[in-house]
């Protein structure tokens, strides 16, 4: 059983490396955006990030799972055109589990 929880000292030092190298890019990241004014296309582009994180996101997981899934992700999409975050969150979910109710899935 202890053999299951051991932690090889390599796997640890990889772990802590990669904290330290994804807790530094953001760190940096805070450091170095208000040193910067950026204007016109450079903009433009820095305020489309999010959104294409968030598709990054929602994506796979949109595509690769069941039928409920995906059409719940169409109709969460619908609601946040019109409805608060709250909102969308809450019809995401509800939807979800209608959906796969209603097609058997759940």
């Amino acid at each position: 059983m202890t053999e299951m929880l051991s932690v090889q000292p390599a796997t640890l030092a990889a772990i802590a490396a990669m904290a330290a190298v994804t807790y530094a890019t953001r760190i940096a990241g805070l450091f170095l955006v208000g040193r910067f004014n950026l204007t016109g296309r450079a903009k433009a582009a820095f305020d489309a990030i999010p959104a294409a994180v968030l598709v990054a996101v929602v994506a796979p997981v949109m595509l690769a799972t069941g039928p409920a899934e995906t059409i719940a992700a169409l109709i969460t999409g619908a609601a946040a055109a019109r409805l608060p975050l709250l909102a969308v969150v809450a019809v995401g979910v509800v939807s979800v589990v209608l959906l796969r109710a209603v097609l058997g899935l759940g």
